[in-house]
């Protein structure tokens, strides 16, 4: 009896832990909100301030992906759209010049990992120019 119960719990082990590794997996998500600081240099010299909000919900295409919203310099509520590719975060926004006229991007890139996103940059594309700068994401839930 004692020799069957030794038995058991030598498979039981492995596959609970195996099972407890799984959902600890499964549970990393990217949803909530970071502080940016990005420093551009040159024409646009400065330090800008955002707040980027994300919903890790799968909808655009990869398992950490989503709606994002962007506020702070300007921007209000602006919508756009993140995913977490080789631990690698892309939050991407389009916006239009006052008249419609023109489309411009910002784009947010930074190395992310276990609800972390680390040192990365920041670029605005619109028309010809690029801008990119240093950008800082604070800790989740900063803002």
């Amino acid at each position: 009896m004692a020799r069957n119960i030794r038995t058991f719990v030598a498979i039981a082990l492995p596959i609970v832990a195996l099972a407890l590794t799984s959902s600890a997996a499964m549970a990393q998500s990217f949803s909530g909100n970071w502080p940016m600081t990005e420093t551009l240099v040159g024409q646009f010299k400065g330090t800008y301030t955002y707040c980027l909000t994300l919903t890790d919900n799968g909808s655009d295409g990869v398992p950490h992906s989503g709606p994002a919203t962007l506020n702070g310099n300007g921007f209000s509520n602006l919508p756009g759209t993140f995913q977490v590719v080789n631990n690698l975060l892309v939050a991407t926004f389009y916006v239009q010049d006052g008249g419609g006229a023109s489309l411009s991007g910002l784009v947010f890139v930074g190395p992310a990992s276990k609800d972390n996103i680390g040192k990365g940059f920041g670029q605005l594309v619109s028309g010809a120019a690029t801008v990119t700068g240093k950008l800082v994401f604070g800790a989740k839930g900063g803002c």
